[in-house]
């Protein structure tokens, strides 16, 4: 760590850091294990519709504050260790979990960014609709959403387990 960073500020941007990944996992996890199953059970699609827009104007902005902590806090906590040679560098054991956990991080970025703004979006208008059809595109677009959480949960621990290789070194 460099001399000129107090060690209390390192301490609390971990302490963001980790504040932020819980949330985000946390709620992933919540929202794939107890929300949507409990969701399919409700018959009525306007009453589906009601509680997914509900949780989604209360989850997405934890989601994607979470996401912007996470990024400004990791920034910061890797331009002072001692291990940084650079973003893209192979040369140690740390660098190289680094790497993969920003890899990671990209991928869940983009399958929640597709998650946010186009299967929910989609999965609201299908609910909407009337006709017969709907009921097929309404089951596609749940396989997709669940699909997408799952993915998530998946790359988060993946990411978790680069952390912990990386903070091994």
């Amino acid at each position: 760590m460099p001399t000129d960073v107090p060690s209390w500020a390192v301490a609390l941007t971990f302490w963001i850091h980790m504040l932020a990944t819980t949330a985000w996992l946390g709620s992933l996890m919540s929202v794939a294990v107890l929300v949507l199953p409990a969701a399919r059970r409700i018959p009525k699609p306007s009453d589906q519709l009601l509680l997914i827009e509900g949780i989604q104007k209360r989850l997405e902005p934890i989601t994607w504050a979470s996401v912007s902590v996470l990024v400004a806090t990791g920034l910061f906590q890797m331009s002072v260790n001692p291990h940084y040679n650079g973003f893209l560098s192979t040369s140690s054991q740390w660098s190289i979990a680094m790497l993969a956990k920003h890899i990671l991080i990209g991928t869940l970025i983009a399958a929640s960014a597709i998650h946010t703004w186009d299967v929910l979006p989609s999965l609201r208008c299908a609910l909407m609709q009337k006709h017969k059809l709907a009921g097929a595109e309404i089951d596609r677009l749940q396989r997709r959403e669940m699909a997408l959480l799952r993915a998530n949960l998946i790359l988060g621990v993946l990411v978790l387990l680069a952390t912990a290789f990386a903070r091994a070194s």
